[in-house]
């Protein structure tokens, strides 16, 4: 896979560097690029944004450097590949955990990161003209840039990758994998020592019954997540009539709809 990063801050993607991602970027396995949007302006202040047409708070990240960043990424093309433009955005699509499994088949990525109040919506307009393009955010709250968000998403897709983590299973298994237990939080994780602190393990994880322990962390999923996301409950099918009993004790009610057939 391929990345580029067109950004206005380099230094913010060391991180890409560091632990799994940067190895498989040493390795080759991910190819990614962070470019500077400031060398495609040519005043003496490298000037990438200006004021609002119609007035308003903030500046806006100008289309002429946009633009021949854009086209300079492109250019690089290998055979007919062509990439897809994400516009990290608070006003964007919420970025799940399906967009990271939808990502990562795609070969190529280009992140535009904005900054101010973002980019002249020419920018995604023309491109769009070339090749596919979408926005996505992170979440409901507003960042100083796109930079934070981009590090999020490329780190949600390239770990989803052949041979990017050690054990595949920890994808699967992972809060909001694939699956039935797709709307369900992961539960509470632990490790030796047995005890610590004087607090122990539970019991059951020490026991060598997979069967009780599978059964305990759908248990610990099912009160974390009635817990923390209530909401996501609504999505969870095929519950069983313990699945109801451990909700019931923390509170929540569940439709005949939930229930495995």
């Amino acid at each position: 896979m391929r990345i580029d990063i067109v950004t206005i801050f380099p230094e913010y993607f060391a991180p890409l560097d560091l632990s799994l991602l940067g190895k498989a970027r040493a390795s080759g396995m991910v190819d990614i690029r962070v470019h500077d949007l400031r060398s495609w302006t040519y005043d003496r202040h490298n000037t990438v944004d200006d004021t609002p047409y119609g007035g308003g708070p903030g500046m806006v990240m100008k289309p002429e450097p946009w633009g021949q960043a854009l086209d300079t990424v492109l250019a690089d093309r290998q055979g007919e590949s062509v990439p897809r433009l994400v516009i990290p955005t608070p006003s964007g699509a919420p970025f799940t955990q399906r967009d990271a499994e939808r990502l990562t088949e795609e070969p190529w990525l280009v992140f535009a990161c904005g900054r101010y109040e973002g980019i002249d919506a020419r920018v995604a307009a023309e491109a769009a003209e070339s090749m596919p393009v979408e926005e996505l955010s992170v979440g409901d709250y507003v960042l100083a840039g796109g930079e934070a968000p981009t590090l999020v998403m490329v780190e949600a897709v390239t770990r989803l990758l052949p041979g990017l983590l050690g054990n595949a299973d920890s994808a699967v298994q992972d809060s909001f994998a694939r699956g039935e237990m797709s709307a369900l939080l992961e539960g509470p994780v632990y490790t030796k020592p047995s005890v610590w602190r004087e607090r122990e393990v539970p019991e059951v994880l020490l026991s060598g019954n997979h069967a009780a322990v599978d059964r305990w962390r759908r248990d610990e999923a099912l009160r974390r997540t009635a817990q923390n996301r209530p909401e996501l409950l609504a999505h969870v099918t095929g519950l069983d009539q313990r699945d109801r009993e451990v909700l019931a004790e923390v509170g929540v009610r569940i439709t005949d709809a939930n229930m495995a057939d």
